[in-house]
């Protein structure tokens, strides 16, 4: 039997409510600040929640050819924008000799709805030759992982997990295992999401899933805490370099930590809500502990899904209590989408970047609006204000509608 190879997290972009960059959001996450306000994208009047985590202030022409957006919908844009940071970041180039060793995976919960929505308005005011012939690939979920290959020349394996809120997840562990077992030696990957629309809006409400706390925006993200009444719907991308060790080390790349373990589940429950006893989070967390081969005690932070609906937190809760026992008051365990909002397919991307921030920094983001802690949601929550602590291994956790779940391990490298 081959022996598994080593893969190293050497890159992060970020883009998310709380800024442009990946120095940017950590600054904010350390400091507390929050990304949600009210929706701008159009006139929300008539709608229950009025309030989102938009990305302001970005333009696309600054990180993509003009000729070139007019063929992206958004979601796109923030995916070949975040991958440009975190190859920058990484300090990563593609020689065309190892393009076919280096892939892309970026996934999307939704996709093109922007696009989708305006290609739909033009099409009932001037009939089908208003349709653009850029409509097709700019909504379609694998042509963000399409654009980052033909920029970067990566020729390796190409593919965009659609799996709802894990998807992010999804597509780094896919990412990690392809890597792990020698079918490349770099893959670009992550997530990336924009449905802040109309529709998007729109079907959330009508699912009665998101916070209507409108006059509080900044609030309105609130995990753990007695008063949540929903999730708040975020945007942006969050991707990282993954890379082969041994190919690490040669190009003295910087290394934030090692990727350890994966696992994905599935609940077959219902539709939307999690099983009432944790059963899908409580098999991924151990499968990713199993496949990384460490001690539950070693785990010393969790960057939780903590989406901020009455139902998530609580089982969540449950979960990591009967995965680590004791441990699990020892644990911290902190929800960024108190700042960020929830970035759907984009979340886990985004969160994975996070997870690896941390150790690397030795910093534990907060969950902020912790004001009146659930006692249903007991655990060391990290609230309100920033932590230094050592991180030996973090999981992050993703858990989407269908009861499809996701969970990744990262451990602190160190040779």
């Amino acid at each position: 039997m081959m022996e598994k190879r080593r893969v190293v997290l050497t890159g992060v972009g970020l883009i998310s409510p709380l800024g442009i960059g990946t120095k940017e959001n950590w600054a904010a996450l350390i400091a507390g600040k929050n990304g949600i306000g009210p929706i701008t994208r159009f006139d929300a009047k008539d709608y229950a929640t009025k309030i989102a985590g938009e990305v302001r202030g970005y333009d696309p022409s600054a990180y993509i050819e003009r000729k070139e957006i007019k063929k992206m919908d958004i979601f796109i844009q923030y995916a070949l924008t975040a991958a440009q940071f975190a190859v920058a970041d990484s300090g990563l180039k593609i020689d065309p000799g190892e393009a076919e060793r280096a892939g892309v995976i970026i996934g999307s919960g939704i996709g093109g709805l922007v696009v989708i929505e305006s290609t739909h308005r033009a099409l009932l005011e001037g009939g089908p030759r208003k349709i653009s012939p850029f409509f097709i690939p700019s909504l379609i979920v694998n042509l963000a992982s399409g654009h980052v290959s033909i920029k970067f020349g990566a020729k390796g394996p190409n593919s965009a997990p659609a799996t709802a809120c894990s998807t992010g997840s999804h597509a780094i562990g896919d990412s990690f295992k392809i890597i792990q077992r020698g079918d490349a030696d770099i893959m670009i990957t992550g997530g990336t999401e924009s449905v802040i629309t109309p529709l998007g809006i729109g079907g959330f409400c009508s699912m009665k899933a998101m916070s209507t706390r409108n006059d509080q925006p900044e609030r309105a993200s609130c995990p753990f805490d007695s008063d949540r009444d929903g999730f708040v719907m975020g945007e942006g991308s969050g991707i990282v370099i993954l890379e082969e060790l041994g190919h690490a080390i040669r190009r003295n790349a910087p290394i934030y930590c090692e990727v350890l373990g994966y696992g994905m589940t599935g609940d077959a429950f219902h539709i939307t809500a999690p099983s009432e006893d944790g059963d899908g989070a409580v098999r991924v967390m151990r499968m990713a502990i199993r496949d990384a081969g460490v001690d539950p005690s070693e785990v010393d932070y969790i960057n939780a899904h903590g989406t901020s609906t009455p139902y998530n937190d609580k089982t969540e809760t449950m979960a990591i209590k009967k995965v680590f026992g004791e441990h699990a008051a020892k644990l911290a365990v902190s929800s960024t989408k108190s700042m960020t909002g929830h970035l759907l397919g984009a979340a886990g991307g985004l969160e994975a970047g996070i997870s690896a921030l941390a150790i690397r920094e030795s910093i534990l983001p907060p969950t902020t609006n912790l004001l009146h802690p659930d006692p249903d949601c007991d655990l060391d929550c990290v609230p309100n204000v920033a932590r230094k602590a050592a991180v030996r291994c973090a999981l992050s956790n993703s858990f989407g509608f269908g009861g499809t779940n996701a969970c990744l391990l990262f451990r602190k490298y160190e040779g």
